[in-house]
């Protein structure tokens, strides 16, 4: 279930020019401009950032930064929106790489970002982290933004351009760089402007198109290759009310709702079924009654005018919005959104607005540009969406399980070997998903690429990868749904190594499958079982943990048995004997309640409330204040009163009865959820976070259940495993955080 971004934009205020200098001040009456001019003015995507006007005519920025382009005074990329500085009363953008254009109610026009060619057109090539006003503009009624140069169009029909001219996109028979707006020669009476890369396209009032620049891909649309300095016209085009261009290709809106489109079609962008570079415009298939059109690098969005939303080209973002990776030569319908009334596209990510002024967004999501708060990594715990109430929580190297009090099993994160067990193989989840087809379940345990769920009539279910035998039914194959394991039953607890499975029977014996280069199954040998097969000598076990590659039971009596490898004392038996085939008892461990399991190192809580912690240590996931990696265990200092502990591949987690929960170990992804990226080799508590009841954690992301049922996530977040529906590719719409 990949989820869709929002925020309430509210009713926009109408666009217009008017003639006045200095700062932008309250808008000044103007004529409004048709509906879907004025929603695509107001929503505009970069190449990794994108920008918003709120009702109030202010500008809200999110995504990359690095050249100042959000206009907030820094140059922090920002996950979340946050206002452009110093700007009011503005009616519509313009966004490129890494500059954005803004006009003003008055008809001046303002820009901040990268500077390098002079694309701010403030006469200078310094780049700016705040708008400055673009020299000698007034009367504006249009702008438009390519890779490193500007375009504007004013009330009398004329063109202006500054900035990068190298392939004579400044249209002024010329190819010498511009810091400040200069006229294009012979271009009058003109309505609209777009930009690619390197050429620009405006509409004349007449409804013919026109071209300049770089045209190695045909696509200032006048039949030829040929790079024009001045305009030219596109080729048999009449009736024409709307443009857009990105990089090296071109669309029109015809006024029959119809779309044209010409340049590189390397991706289908073109929307012809095709992959042919067009030198002349072609109509996209199947389409009609659009409204509005929005060309990002080489994907394309129209929106109907029913308020449907249709996309093609490249897709190896989910930047078409339909939930898979796939390109499309021809337009496709992006499901569940009918309420739109504008659109924008950026390089690999795509914006939606809807009548009800939320903000809808989808695609590459790295930098943060899809406004929704997150990209790679969470650095405090934020919820889990659509989950409550859940009762116990499993990680995966980057994917999650959830157990639902009904029973049922939700999965989220990495699915590249269908460890998700949704029928697919292809998509990451940013979202949790419901296993319809497992009921009743009391357990859940995950692997590196594969899962476990235990069903309360004592049967064991897995999926995902079986290269290693894991699944434990024989087959050695791949498997995308879940399927029982055949011959257990009985079965109490499971839990899984990255590609071993361990399994708890009611008569208190261990059963273990899966890869066993260590002697991680147990049994004496070290060679793999694709079948359940006893552990040698285990008898009154109550509960299990597995590691990377070794084994941990905890017997009755309050001991604890380890197996498998052991090159870095992560048996506890004293010793570095790399492997152990055979169970062996941790020394000097008593009175112990429960356990946890790192790639390399283990905790154990014992009934006082103390954790104890032995192995790998060389980021102080021991938590005892050094480096030092231990063969036997040591205590935990400063934790009292611990009810539960958590291992990931080199930190740690403790949850104390207060509810108030504790980390220690390397924090290089945030999985500490301290808000920091320093590593601790103590515990130190995670601000402001109570009410916990179970945690969970895997290589670099962490989880915790709520008393409520609410489950949180942080840390590492690439495959979407924190499941709060960010991700840096959302395959499908989400509602963004745009105020």
């Amino acid at each position: 279930m990949n989820r869709v971004l929002c925020v309430c934009l509210g009713m926009w205020v109408a666009m217009g020019c008017g003639q006045a200098m200095g700062e932008p001040g309250a808008p000044s009456p103007r004529p409004e401009l048709p509906s879907t001019a004025q929603g695509a003015a107001r929503l505009v995507a970069g190449d990794g950032h994108s920008l918003a006007i709120r009702p109030d005519g202010t500008v809200w920025a999110a995504g990359r930064n690095t050249d100042g382009q959000l206009g907030d005074g820094t140059l922090l990329s920002r996950e979340a929106p946050v206002q452009v500085s110093g700007l009011s009363g503005i009616a519509s953008l313009a966004a490129s790489t890494a500059h954005s254009l803004a006009l003003h109610n008055d008809g001046t026009v303002w820009a901040w970002g990268s500077n390098r060619n002079g694309q701010l057109g403030d006469g200078t090539t310094t780049s700016r982290k705040t708008p400055v006003q673009v020299a000698g503009l007034a009367d504006v009624t249009a702008l438009a933004a390519g890779s490193s140069h500007s375009l504007a169009l004013c009330g009398d029909g004329t063109v202006w351009a500054w900035g990068n001219n190298r392939s004579g996109q400044l249209g002024d028979g010329t190819t010498t760089h511009r810091s400040e707006p200069a006229q294009v020669p012979g271009l009058t009476t003109m309505t609209s402007l777009a930009s690619g890369a390197s050429h620009s396209v405006a509409l004349h009032s007449d409804g013919t198109v026109w071209a300049w620049g770089d045209n190695t891909k045909g696509q200032l649309g006048d039949g030829t290759t040929t790079p024009r300095a001045v305009p030219v016209q596109v080729a048999g085009l009449t009736g024409i009310m709307a443009l857009t261009a990105n990089r090296d290709h071109t669309l029109a809106l015809r006024g029959d709702g119809t779309l044209w489109a010409w340049g590189s079609n390397l991706s289908g962008q073109l929307g012809d079924g095709t992959e042919t570079d067009r030198l002349v415009p072609v109509q996209v298939s199947g389409l009609t009654g659009i409204a509005a059109v929005a060309a990002g690098n080489s994907h394309v969005l129209a929106l109907a005018t029913d308020g449907t939303l249709w996309a093609w080209g490249d897709n190896h973002y989910g930047h078409l919005g339909d939930g898979k990776e796939t390109r499309r030569l021809v337009p496709g319908q992006v499901p569940g959104l009918t309420c739109g009334t504008a659109v924008a596209a950026g390089s690999f990510h795509s914006l939606a607005l809807c009548g009800d002024g939320t903000l809808w967004a989808w695609g590459y999501n790295e930098e943060g540009q899809l406004g929704n708060g997150g990209t790679r990594r969470r650095p405090s715990p934020v919820q889990a969406i659509g989950l409550s109430p859940i009762t116990a929580l499993a990680a995966g190297v980057s994917h999650a399980m959830a157990l639902g009090s009904d029973g049922s099993v939700w999965t989220w994160g990495h699915n590249s070997h269908s460890q998700l067990g949704d029928g697919t193989s292809l998509y990451n989840q940013a979202a949790p998903v419901r296993l319809p087809s497992l009921t009743g379940l009391t357990a859940v345990a995950a692997g590196e690429y594969h899962s476990l769920a235990l069903r309360g009539d004592g049967t064991v279910w897995t999926w995902g990868d079986d290269g290693a035998g894991q699944l434990g039914d024989g087959s050695g194959d791949e498997r995308a749904t879940p399927e029982p394991v055949s011959g257990l039953t009985g079965i109490t607890t499971v839990a899984s190594g990255y590609y071993h499975a361990l399994a708890l029977r009611d008569d208190g014996t261990v059963w273990a499958w899966g890869g066993n280069r260590f002697g991680a199954i147990g049994n004496g040998v070290v060679s793999s079982k694709s079948m359940p097969v006893q552990v040698s000598g285990l008898t009154d076990v109550t509960a299990l943990a597995a590691g990377q590659w070794h084994s941990l039971a905890l017997r009755g009596d309050g001991t604890v048995w380890g197996w498998g490898h052991n090159i870095v004392g992560q048996l506890g038996d004293g010793t570095k004997t790399e492997v152990r085939t055979m169970p062996v008892q941790v020394s000097g461990l008593t009175n112990v309640t429960a356990l946890a399991t790192g790639t390399a190192h283990t905790l154990a809580l014992r009934g006082d409330g103390t954790v104890w912690a032995w192995g790998f240590n060389s980021y102080g996931q021991l938590g005892d204040g050094t480096t030092a990696t231990r063969t036997l265990p040591v205590q935990v200092p400063g934790l009292t009163d611990v009810t539960a502990v958590a291992a990931g591949t080199e930190h740690s987690l403790a949850l104390r009865r207060d509810g108030t929960l504790w980390t220690w170990g390397r924090n290089s992804f945030l999985q500490l959820g301290d808000e920091t990226l320093t590593g601790r080799t103590v515990p130190g508590q995670v601000p402001g976070w109570t009410g916990g009841t179970a945690l969970a954690a895997s290589t670099y992301h962490s989880m915790a259940l709520r008393s409520d049922g609410t489950v949180w996530g942080w840390g590492n977040n690439s495959s979407g495993q924190v499941g709060d529906g960010t991700a840096p590719v959302m395959l499908s719409p989400f509602k963004a955080l745009f105020p």
